[in-house]
């Protein structure tokens, strides 16, 4: 180890796009982070403005627009940036932060999805105990114990990450600082680290993923029970956005991790990388905004007060 260079910066290769499309790709991803931005801010905004959203379903989904918020920010300055740069490199401890943030707000959308199945399932199932059961104390604390512990999880992962040695190759095949391309640059036994990725990343995916098909279940056995037509229209709008997220979230790791690779893995996981980075993120206060009367009701007033005063 003594002949060998020990590296302090990363090259990220960024996407496979042509030279001369660049300035259009450029302009695309900027719209779509400031849509991000400012779609998700909307969100935040409503819910902390409107008396009427201080619910625990909206308490959730603040929480959750602040965190897709964030988990574009991680990546997408970066990206623009190297885009109009003709040096792309990340230094090594920006590497290892970017990873960590990542993996901060890839699990706490993971953790607050959950949440947000068994607030509607408790609302479904047992409307009559709703605001017993969701009180705000356990509201709060759901909220509290899921960023600490994807906050302490990352940090476990990342610090097991910073004993690795990194030696020779610098260059990672991907926008961000990928873990996985983290590993395949390791000069040093990546074993632990591997071993401990799919085993608690699997319990950390799999467990919430099976609780929300469980929640559903049980949703679609209390739908059954219900004869009234307008009941079950309005437990399908109150659950469809929520449906639609959870589809996006799972539906993008399954598609990227369960599903075989080919010749063009690096351009299959670049893809799947930007729908959870990037396009999820932007989506889904859409998905809320426009499936979500409550949400359009809270806009509507919001904008007629500041008419008022104006």
């Amino acid at each position: 180890m003594s002949n060998q260079t020990v590296i302090s910066k990363f090259l990220l290769l960024g996407l496979p796009i042509p030279p001369e499309h660049q300035h259009l790709f450029y302009a695309l991803f900027l719209a779509m982070y400031l849509t991000t931005i400012l779609g998700n801010l909307i969100i935040i905004i409503l819910i902390l403005l409107d008396s009427h959203l201080h619910t625990p379903m909206y308490l959730f989904l603040s929480n959750l627009s602040f965190s897709d918020l964030c988990f574009s920010s991680v990546t997408m300055p970066k990206l623009l940036e190297n885009m109009q740069s003709q040096d792309p490199s990340i230094s090594y401890v920006g590497c290892l932060t970017q990873m960590y943030f990542l993996m901060v707000f890839a699990d706490m959308e993971n953790f607050l999805i959950l949440v947000m199945a068994y607030d509607r399932y408790v609302a479904i199932c047992y409307p009559l105990h709703y605001i017993s059961i969701m009180n705000p104390k356990l509201c709060v604390c759901l909220v509290v114990l899921s960023w600490v512990f994807t906050m302490l999880y990352s940090l476990f992962h990342t610090l097991l990450l910073a004993r690795l040695s990194f030696c020779g190759d610098n260059v990672i095949p991907h926008f961000f600082c990928d873990i996985s391309a983290l590993f395949k640059l390791a000069c040093s036994d990546t074993y632990i680290n591997e071993l401990l990725i799919i085993v608690l990343g699997g319990l950390i995916i799999g467990i919430p993923f099976l609780l929300i098909v469980v929640s559903y279940v049980r949703i679609v056995g209390s739908i059954l029970k219900v004869s009234s037509a307008r009941v079950i229209h309005k437990i399908f709008s109150t659950c469809g956005s929520h449906l639609s997220v959870v589809s996006l979230f799972y539906g993008t790791i399954i598609g990227l991790y369960l599903c075989p690779t080919g010749n063009s893995s690096t351009v299959k996981e670049t893809a799947m990388a930007m729908m959870y980075t990037v396009v999820a993120p932007m989506l889904n206060p859409f998905i809320y905004s426009l499936r979500n009367r409550d949400m359009k009701d809270a806009l509507r007033r919001v904008l007629c007060k500041k008419k008022i005063s104006l």
